[in-house]
């Protein structure tokens, strides 16, 4: 997948475009019905596949003080989105001026223009433009004056619940990985480098690696979790900690893993960290003894938690 930064000056001459455009955060199984579909209309008219997102999520222009956490980083995004067989992706960085650009000014400039639209797909609550004036209508009726049509994949749903960024993200900030689970069609995961820590889980016998997440990201709720942490080599059994470690001071929330049954230095390393189930609420003992008599629990019900499920994988 071709992937550019920024909205070429015109598109090729040899071909036009089957597109899409979201912020796709998450790339759920709605958003992956979306792309795919665009994925499918292009080959059966020899289009290119083409989907538009945006640097950062457009209420950090719009609404600041309203900006909801993220649930995947740009770059895993881009990687999430290149899995459908998209042929391109365009990021838009999403800047005050882009969002005072009218409705026909993103069709004129951005869809025609740019892309050669020949075939948009776009989902049922679909805006664009200033002020959100864009609706779907709107897309359809600029489509028939410069020549491209206008397909709106019915919002997807799972038993009932419709899925959505926003309804991943309150499952996950109330430590409920089963719903994610469902609508992103894997387990919820974060990455981040793996830095320096305080050496507290090593003087425990417990060495962690701590995770420096971009710090827009989601985490799940605070406590203790089941799960897998991956480099790009390998992949690990963890008991995963996502908290402010109370029984020796406050910290800022953060993620830390214990490998099992892995001896090795990965500072400095990319590491996604997989949340499959969570043990329990993170808390204070009355001493370190009890302190250390808990994670030897957790490592035990995280190994029996993953491993049989890991062999069958």
């Amino acid at each position: 997948m071709d992937v550019l930064h920024g909205l070429p000056g015109s598109p090729p001459a040899e071909s036009g475009a089957a597109v899409t455009i979201g912020f796709f955060d998450g790339v759920h199984l709605g958003h992956r019905q979306v792309l795919e579909r665009t994925v499918e209309r292009a080959r059966e008219r020899s289009l290119r596949s083409v989907a538009v997102t945006f640097d950062r999520h457009p209420r950090e222009i719009l609404t600041p003080d309203r900006v909801p956490r993220l649930l995947t980083t740009l770059e895993r995004k881009i990687s999430l989105i290149e899995q459908t067989g998209l042929e391109e992706l365009v990021v838009l960085p999403f800047t005050r001026e882009l969002s005072e650009r009218s409705a026909e000014w993103f069709v004129q400039d951005v869809l025609v223009g740019g892309l050669g639209t020949r075939h948009a797909v776009v989902g049922p609550n679909f805006t664009f433009g200033h002020k959100a004036l864009g609706t779907v209508e709107v897309l359809r009726e600029r489509g028939s004056v410069e020549g491209f049509t206008v397909e709106v994949p019915g919002l997807l749903e799972l038993d009932g619940r419709p899925v959505s960024s926003s309804s991943i993200r309150a499952a996950i900030a109330e430590g409920d990985l089963a719903w994610p689970r469902r609508a992103l069609g894997r387990r919820y995961a974060v990455e981040g480098r793996v830095g320096r820590g305080a050496g507290r889980g090593a003087e425990l016998g417990y060495p962690t690696a701590n995770l420096e997440t971009e710090p827009r990201l989601l985490l799940p709720r605070q406590g203790v979790y089941a799960g897998v942490a991956s480099d790009d080599a390998d992949r690990h059994v963890a008991a995963i900690d996502v908290g402010t470690n109370p029984q020796f001071g406050v910290e800022p929330l953060h993620v830390e893993a214990f490998l099992l049954d892995f001896d090795g230095d990965l500072r400095g390393h990319q590491l996604v960290v997989e949340f499959w189930e969570r043990l329990r609420d993170e808390t204070t003992f009355g001493s370190v003894e009890e302190l250390k008599a808990a994670i030897g629990d957790d490592v035990e019900r995280t190994r029996s938690i993953v491993r049989p499920a890991e062999r069958t994988v």
